[in-house]
């Protein structure tokens, strides 16, 4: 009966042994890790340090551009028209051929109005006659002041008259304004042709204008005789233009500023309506920052990154404006030699531990 009771006494000291070493060995882990009881691998309190990578904000040369698109334009384009109705007698070009300045591209039928001349001309030397023997007459005081004005009014009537029916003639002839190739025509030989009637286009393609419009917080930036490059579709050549215009004023419907450029297209490569993606250059920065896209956090208020100070995650609010393939440049919010972080940026807080890996230098 003894032993018995000894064995139960054993058994129970060493179980209560055994559970004041667990608190005791559960006391000195949470002394250790607990607030004042040492440095974790992150910092203070344990909280382990986030593992994110950075690039050091370095000022450089910063050739800005601006990629925007546009359209090709004739130098010189017109709709040929005749100004008077009549029958084609004949047409003197060829469809899709160059033709030059004050060619005669229709002819006109005339012979109406040449007879028109013809009786205009003989009331005029009548009229010419009548005013003659009414200048003697005065001279003699045979006839009135008068009476001679009305004789010297009926010539120049009748020289007005001659005038008019040779503009009218000179109509007839559908000259070319300038220089250039025409389109495919829509007459023929025996067509009565009116003022409405679109004879073909004429087209002046060398050199092209490129219109295009840049938003407006870089009107300030674009200047006259800038240079540009550009590119067409099914075509890998650049191409390069020169600005020549610029709008004077804000378009307000679109907040854009319209510019055209000149381009030389001695082989007729650039056809008018064709689309152009045009690259712009802007004002050379010397010293900008730019910072990985990946590291801007849109944000209500704007834009924000992070980065690393004294081991710890700083959110800082910036301004950009340009953007490249990968970039985007800093306008204010950054300084020289910040450390940006470009990873985590999303589960990033405020004062959060972090170990930053540092990739190459902007």
């Amino acid at each position: 009966m003894k032993i018995k009771h000894i064995v139960y006494a054993l058994l129970i000291l060493g179980f209560g042994a055994l559970v004041y070493y667990r608190i005791n060995s559960n006391k000195e882990q949470a002394g250790a890790g607990g607030p004042g009881g040492g440095r974790g691998p992150g910092g203070p309190g344990g909280a382990p340090a986030m593992r994110v990578s950075g690039v050091v904000a370095t000022p450089r040369e910063f050739a800005n551009s601006l990629a925007v698109t546009g359209s090709i334009e004739a130098n010189e384009q017109v709709e040929i028209r005749s100004q008077v109705s009549g029958q084609v007698r004949s047409i003197s070009f060829q469809e899709g051929s160059q033709v030059r300045r004050g060619q005669v591209l229709v002819k006109i039928d005339d012979s109406e109005l040449r007879a028109q001349l013809a009786q205009a001309q003989t009331r005029q030397s009548l009229a010419a006659e009548n005013e003659r023997r009414a200048r003697l007459l005065l001279e003699k005081e045979a006839i009135s002041r008068e009476e001679y004005d009305v004789a010297r009014a009926e010539l120049k009537t009748a020289q007005a008259q001659i005038q008019l029916v040779r503009a009218q003639l000179a109509k007839t002839s559908i000259i070319a304004p300038f220089s250039g190739k025409v389109g495919l025509r829509a007459v023929s030989v025996g067509t009565f042709l009116t003022p409405e009637t679109v004879v073909t286009n004429l087209v002046s393609t060398d050199p092209v204008k490129i219109t295009f419009s840049v938003p407006e917080k870089y009107a300030s930036q674009v200047k006259v005789n800038t240079q540009l490059t550009f590119t067409v579709a099914g075509s890998q050549e650049k191409f390069t233009a020169r600005v020549y215009a610029i709008e004077p004023s804000i378009a307000a419907a679109t907040r854009t500023l319209q510019l055209r450029a000149r381009a030389a297209n001695p082989n007729g490569q650039l056809l008018p309506g064709s689309f152009a993606n045009i690259e712009l250059p802007l004002t050379v920065i010397p010293d900008a920052l730019l910072i990985p896209t990946q590291a801007v956090v849109p944000v209500q208020n704007g834009k924000k990154v992070f980065i690393a100070e004294n081991g710890k995650a700083k959110e800082v609010m910036i301004e950009t404006s340009t953007r490249t393939e990968k970039d985007l440049l800093v306008t204010s919010g950054l300084s020289a030699g910040d450390t940006v972080l470009t990873t985590g940026v999303m589960s990033l807080k405020a004062g959060s531990p972090v170990r930053v890996a540092l990739a190459k230098s902007l």
